[in-house]
């Protein structure tokens, strides 16, 4: 999958205004998801994805915004995150998250979506894993 054909299926799924909005839902979502997996498995997802995209997995420890890797955070915590980054409310980064990772789960392969469910909380996955249908649009 190619960067443009990437951001396209995000702002589709999330049914989002424009291309620009689906690049700050992708980035605000993976960056967050980083945080929050093991580094080896963020490098996994990074690798598979088109490399302007994979580029918000691989981390920059002495960013302010990226802290130590496999972060334990809440599932509100988590979304917070995402709609800081995003610039949104929390129900809209939600959507927009989960729009986001169904495109990830499109684009990686060899059971790399399973390795990151199981990596976090059940609650957080359980919501993030839910598909954005039925979720107000952003």
């Amino acid at each position: 999958m190619q960067h443009d054909e990437f951001i396209g299926q995000v702002q589709a799924r999330a049914r989002l205004e424009s291309r620009g909005a689906a690049e700050a839902a992708t980035r605000a979502t993976l960056e967050t998801l980083a945080e929050r997996i093991p580094a080896g498995l963020s490098e996994n997802v990074a690798a598979q994805l088109p490399q302007e995209i994979g580029e918000h997995m691989r981390r920059v420890e002495t960013a302010p915004d990226h802290p130590v890797t496999g972060v334990r955070m809440t599932r509100q915590e988590f979304f917070d995150r995402v709609a800081r980054r995003e610039g949104k409310d929390v129900p809209k980064a939600v959507h927009d998250a989960r729009s986001v990772i169904e495109v990830v789960g499109d684009a990686v392969q060899g059971g790399v979506t399973d390795k990151i469910r199981t990596s976090l909380d059940d609650e957080l996955a359980t919501v993030l894993f839910a598909g954005s249908t039925g979720t107000a649009p952003g």
